[in-house]
């Protein structure tokens, strides 16, 4: 039986190979170009494959659209630009353009393109501030249930989203409170973050101490972690200046990822007038590999084919929805913004939904799927949506303050989750 994909664009027919190739197999001396310029694949030992005019023909799913060849140097290069999805796509465009799910690989990590997770369990932005708290007794910025996890077992840690100056927002910038000065913190709390039916409604706006404080103060602590780096900005300018300071800073390879946030409801900015060009401008730009966090209340189809076209590397689906609740007592928000966004179980039905949507509407960037997850069923729904990794947030996080008191039960949770998804490979689909 012949092979799938040994069969060129052009309709040649290989010669039959001297042994089968496994789907999806390269030589093992052959990088995939097409994939990731200048990245080797991990491969397995198999035959090379030509076609009638002397084309290599790479057998991985993505390169069949296009014929390969052999240049003078040794290198596999492609006969021409690929076809994707009706788009002519550059090899430029093509480097952080991943049409794989992710590495299949069994060991203690996985790769979702360029991205190098330890595992396919990150955390959502903010829950736990920087990753490191400047508090011993109370980790203020941070789940108190934190204190119980092993965070440098999650595939990564996502940051507070950080901007390029210091920002109070709705909240403060403070993460360092004495005893006697709680109860005015828990009334800040009180009007930044609300517990609602199903999940929680906050409006923190980006509170954060800036970039330089963060890469300086925080970031070298973390070492130990994987790290994302959650970004946030009002202009291009702000986008590339916070690029350029990570880029300074930390060297390619350092941390996963950096994560783009150009849908936070909390900031009161229409994103849709700068994605575009944050996105040409400030991902090229970048030495680390750039993830896009989509909203459900924007057009989160068009801004993934943004994505795909600028070259980002995943996207986070998703980010709050917008809500609001108010007093009935008096009609006021609860919130001090008003309006807030609205996490937890509550969101997971429109989390799923996105996901799904993404890919049947042909999206094929890797996705890290966030809304409602707390346990391994919760993972394994998102998964068989077409999610490769997913992100736990406040509902794996949050409690009561007099439900913290059980923060040591509910690290228990959290770690048995973690050791189910170390091992865990999602369903082919």
């Amino acid at each position: 039986m012949p092979m799938r994909g040994t069969r060129s664009r052009l309709g040649e027919v290989a010669s039959p190979p001297d042994e089968v190739l496994p789907d999806g197999v390269l030589p093992e001396n052959v990088r995939c170009r097409s994939i990731a310029k200048g990245m080797p694949q991990r491969l397995r030992a198999a035959r090379r494959l030509y076609d009638s005019g002397g084309n290599y023909l790479c057998t991985h799913r993505v390169c069949r659209r296009s014929p390969m060849r052999e240049n003078e140097h040794g290198d596999i290069e492609s006969v021409a630009a690929h076809t994707v999805r009706g788009e002519i796509v550059s090899l430029a465009q093509e480097r952080n353009l991943r049409l794989v799910r992710a590495d299949e690989t069994a060991g203690p990590h996985v790769r979702l393109g360029d991205i190098r997770l330890r595992n396919r369990l990150v955390t959502s932005s903010s829950i736990l501030g920087y990753g490191v708290a400047n508090s011993k007794l109370i980790p203020y910025g941070m789940s108190p249930v934190s204190q119980f996890v092993p965070l440098d077992r999650f595939g990564a840690i996502t940051t507070r989203t950080v901007t390029v100056e210091p920002r109070e927002g709705h909240f403060t910038t403070r993460d360092v409170w004495p005893l006697r000065e709680l109860p005015g913190l828990l009334k800040r709390y009180g009007r930044a973050l609300q517990r609602v039916d199903g999940g929680w409604l906050n409006a923190f706006g980006w509170c954060n101490v800036g970039i330089d404080s963060y890469l300086r103060d925080y970031y070298p602590r973390t070492r130990g972690q994987n790290t994302i780096i959650s970004v946030g900005g009002f202009s291009t300018e702000e986008f590339t200046t916070l690029v350029d300071k990570i880029n300074n800073a930390v060297p390619a390879g350092d941390i996963a990822a950096v994560e783009f946030n150009v849908s936070c409801h909390n900031v009161n900015f229409d994103f849709n007038a700068i994605i575009e060009s944050v996105l040409a401008e400030a991902v090229p730009r970048s030495n680390h590999p750039v993830i896009l966090k989509l909203s459900p209340d924007y057009d989160y189809l068009q801004h993934a084919r943004l994505a795909a076209r600028h070259g980002v590397s995943a996207l986070t689906a998703i980010n709050t929805v917008k809500g609001l609740r108010l007093d009935p007592e008096t009609g006021n928000p609860l919130l001090a913004n008003g309006f807030g966004g609205l996490s937890g179980r509550a969101i997971k039905p429109i989390g799923l939904r996105v996901v799904s949507e993404l890919r049947d509407a042909g999206v094929t960037l890797p996705i890290i799927a966030t809304g409602g997850i707390r346990n391994f069923d919760d993972c394994r729904e998102y998964f068989w949506a077409g999610a490769d990794a997913v992100s736990l947030g406040s509902a794996g996080w949050f409690a009561s303050y007099p439900g913290y008191a059980l923060s040591p039960l509910y690290a228990m949770r959290i770690r048995a989750l973690l050791r189910r998804i170390e091992n865990y490979r999602p369903p082919r689909r």
